[in-house]
């Protein structure tokens, strides 16, 4: 016999999910618009572009940040996915991805910053930092369906979620290893809270913060498969249909579509974060 009596945890979590679709219902719909447009309009260009002029486009933009090798390897990894007819797929994927980095690196970084600054702020995120990374990802999906429906945005939601907490943490940890000493040195030339931001502060931090975005990215691309199962399209929707039917080679040639394009935003991401010299 129990002692203490089981907490109803379930009833309190179905209780305040069906109050925030009651009393904010309008306002999940109107988010829900708005990522929707916006996922669907990065589909619509990413789409219109030929492919050999975003193959060019990418392979010039690998060899400007990174080297003749990420150029080189855009160029064959592209042309392949393209080879196996899985263009469409790799294209609605990647709108997803930039979408949803774009809103963790708007959300995340002015958090992170937030978190630097003020140490009553980075107690109150760090604790729900360590929740998001530590909830398993399936559980994401389960609320993010309730709010939004199934599609394209509970998947741009729940990637949000598993993706944002390294681009907050790290930018959080980047400004915490300014030197001291530049710090007291643009404070005794005067220089203005955003002055020491913009033009100190964030410069020196910028290799950590863009390690935090290329996690980002990976975490990104690793929710693919997964936001598959609640109706999100593109290369993890290629994996779960064949996961159903079995088809062992088209669900391969789905996953080497995901790493090549892994692999070049890591590429080129990872020079984002080089000190100039």
């Amino acid at each position: 016999m129990d002692l203490i009596p089981r907490l109803p945890i379930n009833n309190w979590t179905d209780i305040g999910i069906n109050y925030l679709q009651l009393r904010f219902g309008t306002s999940f719909d109107s988010l829900s618009n708005f990522l929707k447009s916006m996922i669907i309009s990065l589909q619509d260009v990413l789409l219109f572009m030929p492919p050999a002029l975003l193959i060019t486009l990418i392979a010039l933009l690998g060899w400007k940040f990174a080297n003749k090798k990420v150029a080189l390897f855009s160029i064959i990894g592209m042309y392949l996915i393209y080879n196996v007819g899985l263009w469409d797929a790799t294209m609605q994927t990647l709108a997803m991805v930039i979408g949803s980095v774009a809103i963790c690196i708007m959300l995340g970084v002015p958090l992170g910053i937030l978190s630097a600054k003020k140490e009553t702020a980075h107690r109150i995120i760090s604790p729900i930092l360590d929740f998001m990374q530590t909830l398993p990802a399936f559980v994401y999906l389960l609320p993010a369906v309730t709010f939004f429906g199934l599609g394209v945005v509970p998947a741009v939601i729940a990637t949000l979620i598993f993706a944002m907490p390294p681009v907050i943490r790290l930018t959080d940890l980047g400004i915490r290893q300014v030197p001291e000493e530049l710090v007291e040195l643009g404070k005794s030339f005067g220089s203005t809270f955003y002055q020491m931001l913009f033009k100190i502060e964030l410069p020196l931090a910028r290799p950590t913060i863009m390690a935090g975005i290329n996690q980002c990215i990976m975490l990104s691309l690793s929710m693919v498969v997964i936001s598959a199962m609640i109706g999100a399209k593109g290369l993890g929707g290629e994996v779960w249909r064949s996961i159903q039917r079995m088809e062992i080679g088209t669900g391969f040639e789905a996953g080497l579509a995901i790493v090549v394009i892994a692999m070049i935003l890591d590429r080129i991401t990872q020079s984002f974060g080089k000190s100039n010299e």
